[in-house]
């Protein structure tokens, strides 16, 4: 794939600052204490030598030349620069690549972030946590109010709620067209780590056991989880409309923020 000129220019910049950011010493290298370096951290010959290609390549690379390379020569490079999670999220998202050996996604939490749980409670409206398998880990009064039919269920997981309890068509207003969103919105999510054993085993029984769930699923359809107008029909109060409303704490990419504001 050919980046565009800018995208070649910003991947040069990027690597360029963490080389020179990079000191001799923290990447294994031995040096003479006594010879004075010319440029600060490492040299473009030590940093080919590091991930094992050429010092031609490499400073191409670094003057954002039209050049070929692979995810797995991106992936020796940021275990080379020892890049953080995010520094080599970014480095995959600008070259259009995908890790191969992408970080380990933040695990479900048994117990909620104090600082998500507080903004929770802080909420006059209906919100509640979701985790990476789209398990309710938390919620306030208002939500447990309003989404009673759910968490009186007994099922944290809201896709298996939704298709695997009688209670979720009632409940949801236009259950089908919401359900077919919901999956494509799942879906869009699972891309991030296609092969985890979680993830792999919530949709294999999805699919072993509703076949609405197996024919919205193999329609391949993604979307982002998008807010909008959500309607419900409660026990208590009726018809019910919110404008749902879903924030990623970046401190906590683990968990989803939903919030629900009456129309």
């Amino acid at each position: 794939m050919r980046l565009p000129d800018d995208h070649r220019h910003l991947l040069g910049a990027f690597l360029r600052k963490h080389r020179e950011g990079l000191r001799p010493e923290s990447a294994g290298l031995v040096t003479n204490p006594q010879a004075r370096r010319r440029t600060p951290g490492l040299r473009r010959e030590e940093m080919a030598q590091l991930f094992g290609f050429s010092t031609t390549w490499y400073t191409w690379v670094e003057q954002g030349r039209d050049i070929a390379f692979s995810a797995a020569a991106l992936a020796r490079l940021a275990d080379a620069l020892q890049l953080t999670a995010p520094e080599r999220g970014y480095l995959f998202e600008l070259t259009r690549q995908r890790d191969p050996a992408p970080p380990e996604p933040a695990p479900a939490l048994s117990t909620v972030p104090t600082s998500l749980a507080a903004v929770l409670q802080a909420s006059t409206a209906p919100a509640y946590l979701l985790d990476l398998l789209w398990r309710a880990r938390a919620w306030n009064d208002a939500a447990g109010r309003l989404l009673a039919p759910w968490f009186d269920s007994g099922e944290a997981c809201l896709l298996r709620f939704v298709f695997l309890h009688d209670a979720a068509r009632d409940f949801i207003q236009d259950w089908e067209n919401r359900a077919r969103r919901l999956i494509a919105e799942f879906r869009a999510d699972t891309a991030h780590d296609p092969d985890d054993p979680a993830m792999r085993e919530l949709v294999g029984g999805l699919l072993r056991n509703s076949p609405a769930f197996e024919r919205f699923w193999n329609s391949h359809a993604v979307l982002a989880r998008e807010g909008g107008l959500r309607v419900f029909n409660h026990p208590q109060d009726g018809t019910v409309r919110y404008e749902q409303v879903t924030l990623l704490p970046a401190a906590h990419p683990g968990h989803k923020f939903v919030m629900l504001l009456p129309k």
